[in-house]
């Protein structure tokens, strides 16, 4: 019999694959994995909008470009309205809320008026922070490396 996997190590491995994915495209594009248009401000950025998304998904009943049963919905999205919040880690990050025509959503991971979110890096890099830290520490050393290389000796 083959032994099995954990739940929890399968969570971690698919987390730290799409944790290297992520830095591996960073390097592709040149990217500082922190900084003003660091890859941890995009990817706050990107979970952020995907929760809220998804918040607005169920609070129609309905994914977004899907009709309603009846074929018309009394309720719709309706844009999206640009705001900025501050985390702890990452600073201000621009983002996009979903509307709808009602102005009945209250989001909940961004809640209306809400500008601070003070625990969010924890939630949303949490299960990446061990890759990229490495990453970024294993970047800076090579810098350091280089910049005493280059320096004059004496």
């Amino acid at each position: 019999m083959a032994p099995t996997k954990k739940p929890d190590a399968e969570k971690r491995n698919a987390e730290r694959e799409a944790a290297l994915t992520f830095v591996r495209m960073a390097k592709e594009k040149g990217l500082d994995l922190t900084g003003p248009d660091g890859l941890l401000k995009q990817f706050t950025k990107s979970v952020l909008e995907t929760a809220l998304d998804e918040e607005m998904t169920e609070h129609l009943g309905r994914a977004k470009h899907k009709k309603s049963k009846d074929g018309r919905a009394a309720n719709t999205r309706n844009g999206t309205t640009a705001k900025t919040v501050v985390t702890d880690s990452v600073g201000p990050v621009g983002i996009e809320v979903p509307r709808d025509r009602d102005g009945s959503f209250e989001p909940v991971v961004v809640r209306k008026r809400q500008r601070r979110l003070p625990g969010v890096d924890e939630v949303v890099l949490s299960p990446y922070r061990p890759q990229m830290l490495f990453t970024h520490d294993k970047v800076h050393r090579q810098i350091a490396l280089s910049r005493l290389a280059q320096s004059p000796v004496g």
